[in-house]
């Protein structure tokens, strides 16, 4: 396997690492990172830069922080020494140009290197004079502006979303029949075919995880594109790569849940089977609570609150089992209002 393969295959491991929140064993991937021999290419290639950004956001262990810190430093040297060399080798092919010229045509070397020189400073003079008249025109402007145009010029520039040091840009890999020409749109496609791709459970059914991940996105589209857009998509993508609920992936790639439905299916509609166990269970809770009204309970002193140790106290009794089962008591504590039941 050759170190574009090795690369790729630790940049997934990464993204995982990532996509899971668990870095473990993270640490040996960047240590086996700083044995390869890194170029440009490999960088834009297997896009491990990316990666090992990630991981240095993600992440809370320092030890694989100041790692990852040392490869992208040492990663973003390339770059810089590339832009060097590129300055250098251009002045080097001038210096050949001079020194090629023989002892009798020596003069004439030096006259063409005054006339650029010459050239060089005209042009500088012509830029100096253009700005000028661009600033003096502008003046009357800002006058009129006032405060604004200050007030405008103290505002610090925006930030910048964070990206790794100087890449380029990632590739869309989605095959040309499933091109929209819009960015986002194909960027949202690409993201819904990585998270059907998860496991490779795909195989297992025959599923073109690019059409089905195209259905979807199409339906979820409905002819606008805003922000309700954007976070119906990435619901549906943290849903179908959540490792705690991989029925939702398989029902969709096996045509249960077909891409019209998943595009409708609400946030509760997706959870997991034990999420929605839960959550049941939390509102039954929650609805027996409210049930039991202070005013309609009875006062005793034969319970003793543990929060303040006191015995002023109301219960009431509530059928919450079968029948042949005892009755629940809830106690509500008059003096701190805490509550706790007896069965």
């Amino acid at each position: 396997m050759g170190p574009t393969e090795e690369l790729v295959r630790i940049a997934k491991k990464l993204d995982k690492m990532v996509a899971r929140k668990s870095t473990e064993g993270a640490l040996d991937l960047l240590k086996s990172l700083t044995g390869y021999t890194m170029t440009i290419q490999l960088l834009q290639t297997t896009r491990i830069g990316v990666a090992v950004n990630s991981v240095r956001k993600h992440c809370s262990d320092e030890e694989v922080v100041a790692s990852a810190k040392i490869l992208i430093k040492n990663w973003k040297r390339l770059l810089d020494g590339k832009e060097k060399d590129t300055d250098g080798d251009k002045e080097k092919k001038k210096g050949l140009d001079v020194s090629s010229c023989p002892g009798e045509g020596l003069k004439h070397c030096k006259n063409t290197a005054e006339k650029h020189r010459e050239k060089h400073k005209e042009r500088r003079a012509s830029a100096d004079s253009r700005s000028s008249t661009v600033s003096s025109s502008s003046s009357p402007q800002k006058r009129l502006s006032g405060e604004r145009a200050n007030s405008s010029k103290a505002k610090p520039e925006m930030p910048r979303t964070p990206t790794s040091p100087s890449f380029s840009p990632s590739p869309c890999f989605l095959a040309p029949c499933y091109l929209t020409g819009d960015s986002v749109r194909d960027k949202c496609i690409e993201m819904l075919t990585a998270a059907l791709c998860m496991d490779d459970d795909y195989k297992e059914f025959g599923v073109n995880c690019e059409k089905m991940a195209s259905e979807i996105e199409d339906h979820i589209l409905w002819g606008t594109r805003n922000m309700k857009y954007r976070n119906r998509v990435r619901s549906r993508i943290s849903n179908l790569k959540d490792p705690k609920n991989p029925g939702l992936r398989r029902n969709v790639l096996c045509g249960t849940i077909e891409p019209g439905l998943i595009a409708r299916m609400t946030a509760e509609e997706m959870a997991s089977d034990e999420l929605k166990k839960l959550r049941n269970a939390m509102t039954q809770e929650a609805i027996r609570e409210h049930q039991m009204a202070k005013t309609g309970g009875t006062v005793t002193d034969l319970f003793q609150c543990g929060k303040c140790k006191k015995k002023n106290c109301t219960y009431n009794q509530v059928q919450t089992r079968s029948a042949d089962e005892p009755m629940t008591t809830f106690v509500l504590c008059n003096e701190c209002g805490n509550r706790w039941k007896v069965c």
